[in-house]
């Protein structure tokens, strides 16, 4: 009896301890998540009107003479051969399910993109994605770890460059970047977005008309901003990522905490048990021994 309720008080030390390190992983994830939600919102705007002057500004006969709006042909019709997919996890676990999503949605669009006759080009931002398919045998093209949960512009523009160069010169005939859309701390679903070639909004997408001067001229001003949303759209992907990555592990470390509450409540009340059984057992001993005593 005694050495099981001694168990008893181990476990339940083990399961105060941990809910103690689960608690602060809650807190600093919670606080981390905060700022990192205040970079999504900031982006936002950036990169939504951004899109809409790109939309009021191409227009079908510019396509053609600029390399990052021009859709190049499958491989089948002699087309680039190769295409480059971008996944960003993060350097951590104990974000639940967060990176395992992501690596399933860049499985996902790997195998669509070799279903198309492409060789795809990976490049894996994080360790827990890069760390993935170096063990399923994928050697990656580009393998980066210092970017972790505070991307910067620079960041975005160090990957958008050399793939920007690459599709231009006609090595890579797609560039998909696979990330996180930061809904909400419960709401962190993995997407896919096309960098390159880039997509114009669509002719139904809405959107509101803008009476522009244009100077020097719509071709000069795409020169400069065609590059520019290309490094905006990957930065967004990043902060949003970066976002998504802290809402996920606030969500789990708060279960964890939850569960470790809830274990502690069942040690201590099967604890509380075992030692009122061992009281009654020597009260009734004792009992017995004085009736014995006065028989």
């Amino acid at each position: 009896m005694a050495s099981a309720n001694r168990a008893l008080l181990r476990r339940i030390r083990t399961v105060q301890n941990t809910r103690k390190i689960t608690k602060t992983m809650e807190l600093v994830a919670a606080s981390k998540l905060r700022r990192a939600a205040e970079r999504v919102a900031a982006a936002r705007p950036y990169a939504e009107a951004l899109r809409e002057v790109l939309g009021d500004l191409i227009a079908p006969d510019l396509v053609e003479r600029f390399p990052l709006l021009r859709t190049p042909p499958a491989p089948s019709k002699g087309g680039p051969a190769r295409a480059a997919v971008l996944l960003v996890t993060s350097n951590r676990g104990l974000c639940g399910a967060f990176n395992s999503n992501l690596i399933k949605e860049a499985r996902r669009r790997i195998a669509a993109l070799e279903a198309e006759g492409y060789t795809v080009d990976l490049y894996a931002i994080g360790k827990k994605g890069a760390g993935f398919f170096r063990f399923t045998g994928r050697k990656a093209t580009l393998e980066r770890a210092d970017i972790g949960d505070k991307p910067t512009a620079a960041h975005a523009s160090e990957l958008a460059e050399p793939l920007m160069a690459a599709f231009i010169a006609g090595t890579l005939g797609r560039v998909e970047f696979v990330h996180t859309r930061y809904n909400s701390p419960l709401s962190t679903p993995p997407v896919t977005t096309q960098v390159l070639p880039i997509e114009p909004p669509a002719a139904g997408e809405v959107r509101r008309q803008h009476d522009y001067l244009l100077a020097p001229s719509a071709e000069a001003i795409l020169e400069e901003l065609l590059p520019l949303y290309v490094r905006n759209a990957i930065y967004r992907g990043l902060v949003e990522t970066a976002a998504g990555e802290h809402g996920a592990r606030r969500t789990a470390m708060k279960s964890a905490t939850d569960n470790a509450q809830e274990l502690m409540g069942t040690l201590k009340r099967s604890y509380n048990r075992q030692r009122q059984a061992g009281i009654t057992q020597e009260l009734s001993e004792i009992v017995g021994g004085a009736a014995a005593l006065e028989g």
